[in-house]
């Protein structure tokens, strides 16, 4: 998703801090240390700070999710990040 595209989508109160907007930014930075990591696969720095921001943005989901599910449903729909869960037992 661009970014200006989904900007718009966000009110303008919730643009600079929201959970939505950091995550939306965590997001596009892991899809860009993703990228250059397949081509420079012994790049360890760059490969710690993915693990880095991975962290953050799945604290920020997980509180998303406790907080508003319903936010956080349409966040992953138009990101594209999570897969669904089939919980067995």
């Amino acid at each position: 998703m661009v970014k200006s595209a989904f900007i718009s989508v966000i009110s303008e109160k919730e643009r600079r801090g929201s959970v939505e907007f950091q995550v939306f930014r965590f997001t596009n930075k892991i899809r860009r240390l993703t990228s250059h990591l397949e081509v420079h696969k012994k790049d360890y720095l760059s490969q710690t700070g993915l693990r880095k921001i991975l962290g953050k943005r799945q604290r920020l989901l997980a509180y998303l999710e406790k907080k508003n599910r319903a936010r956080y449903k349409e966040l992953i729909g138009q990101l594209g990040i999570r897969e669904s869960k089939t919980k067995t037992r």
